[in-house]
């Protein structure tokens, strides 16, 4: 039987492009927004937080493959880059995503390295989740509640 775990949080327009996310669990709100022209790039626009969520995953389950086998392997810094590009219909979307992580530690002072390299991207649910593809619903309902699509 598989577990099913479950999150929600909402995004409220502040001005024009700019979103407040407040997440669940009481987490501090973020802000988003478009860069310009749309935008005023007040906050990470939905590319930006997408390429930050595949490498701030990758580099946490780099870092737990490493501790599970007791090494202390330093302060991690990792560069994501997003190449943006256009589809056939000439729409903006994330064409590739390149990660590089640092670890902090010199590779011979670390225990079963070969094993937590070979791992530890299986183990990132987002990176996993996104080369995988998710199926998305999406709902669009007017002031009170009527369901438009």
């Amino acid at each position: 039987m598989s577990e099913v775990q479950q999150f929600s949080f909402t995004l409220e327009q502040q001005e024009d492009y700019a979103f407040l996310v407040r997440f669940d669990n009481d987490l501090p709100p973020l802000q988003t927004d478009e860069p310009a022209p749309l935008g005023k790039g007040t906050g990470p626009n939905p590319s930006r937080l997408l390429a930050a969520s595949i490498a701030n995953c990758l580099s946490a389950s780099l870092l737990f493959a490493l501790r599970k086998f007791k090494n202390l392997p330093g302060p991690i810094v990792t560069t994501v880059t997003a190449q943006m590009e256009r589809n056939p219909q000439g729409r903006l979307r994330v064409g590739s995503v390149s990660v590089y992580i640092q670890i902090g530690s010199p590779a011979h002072t670390l225990n079963h390295l070969e094993r937590a390299l070979e791992q530890f991207e299986d183990f990132c649910v987002v990176t996993q989740s996104v080369r995988e593809g998710i199926p998305i619903e999406v709902r669009v309902s007017d002031s009170a509640g009527t369901l438009l699509n």
